[in-house]
């Protein structure tokens, strides 16, 4: 049985849904903080298939100590944890302990009872501010913010964990910007307050949520002057964890891969994409830098596609499409009532 944590959220939600697929067992934990479990009965109604849930928080560990009572736990996929950038900066203590001991407090469990499989959700902000594009996962590491210093850190407990203990297997996959959403339009990212990342705003100004789209600075060293990210379809990062929980089955011990297309696009690409494919305006206007944003960055999705067999399926015109879908069908989220389990077809 496979334990996802935070399982109910934008990527656990869609990684679940592979699995299922995949004929896994899945039990789910998430406290609900940053999803709803509206999610929980749309993935049943995707997939046509169960799983177990626990509303728990991963730092409570009496209360996460009985999922692996109640359950033969093989392997973990770990998505619980806060990842704003911005509000880790402004409440970096809250970061440091909610993002920390919940991995500490699973690195515990697994040794009580005895699992030695991990796929650990980390980030390209743990690259830093590189200087060197594609970016390969033998680069140097650092990290600019505390949300980032939390990826950082637990991958260091991951290695020195590896190098004390031969039987774990343990997977640090390091995503770089996942958008898109499952085809069904029924499930997608709908953060909780204030987005993230960008998809979510372009996608607010589509409905009329928003007036328009703010552009932070135009004069980054780029093609058009905004900046440049390797944007990846949320459904081609599920697929990536799934090669990874195959991968582990073989004993390798620790591994690292990079989740990236390997292709740039800046920010007026992928608005101007959105247009295009939707046939919706977008109405936007340039403001200053924001602190800490680089030119570009951008994956060397290589090894994962020489270790893995990995490679991401959909190009921008399919995550721009996929995104508005999803919102389209959901203007408000999953806050309104949930009709589209009424439906008889997605």
């Amino acid at each position: 049985m496979i334990l996802v944590t935070g399982g109910a959220g934008y990527i656990g939600s869609h990684t679940v849904i592979e699995l299922l697929n995949h004929n896994y067992q899945v039990v789910i934990v998430d406290n609900l903080c940053n999803s709803s479990e509206v999610i929980l009965d749309r993935i049943k109604k995707i997939t046509d298939k169960n799983f177990k849930f626990y509303n728990i928080d991963v730092t409570q560990k009496d209360e996460l100590k009985k999922v692996f009572e109640e359950n033969h736990i093989d392997s973990i996929i770990h998505f619980a944890a806060l990842k704003a950038v911005g509000e880790s900066v402004l409440k970096p203590l809250e970061y440091y302990k909610n993002n920390l001991v919940g991995a500490l407090t699973l690195f515990e469990l697994m040794k009580e009872y005895n699992v030695n499989n991990f796929v650990f959700s980390s980030s390209a902000t743990v690259y830093g501010n590189s200087k060197i594009c594609p970016i390969r996962e033998d680069f140097q590491l650092s990290t600019t913010n505390p949300y980032g210093a939390t990826k950082l850190m637990i991958e260091d407990v991951m290695r020195d964990l590896s190098k004390a203990n031969e039987n774990l297997n343990l997977a640090i996959l390091r995503y770089f910007n996942p958008i898109g959403a499952h085809i069904s339009g029924i499930i997608g990212e709908e953060p909780n307050g204030i987005p993230n990342n960008l998809m979510p705003y372009i996608t607010k100004v589509a409905t009329g949520t928003l007036t328009e789209l703010s552009i932070f600075g135009d004069d980054y060293n780029t093609h058009d002057g905004t900046g440049v990210r390797d944007y990846i379809h949320v459904v081609d990062l599920a697929k990536g964890h799934l090669k990874a929980l195959q991968k582990l089955e073989q004993n390798p011990g620790l591994i690292t891969y990079n989740l990236g297309t390997g292709q740039g696009y800046s920010v007026l690409d992928l608005v101007k994409v959105f247009e295009e494919v939707n046939n919706i305006e977008i109405p936007y206007k340039i403001t200053s830098r924001r602190p800490g944003d680089i030119d570009m960055c951008y994956a060397d999705p290589t090894k994962a596609f020489i270790e893995l067999g990995w490679t991401a399926e959909y190009g921008i015109e399919r995550m721009c499409q996929d995104s508005w879908r999803w919102q389209r069908n959901n203007p408000y989220g999953y806050e309104k009532e949930d009709h589209f389990l009424d439906m008889g077809t997605c």
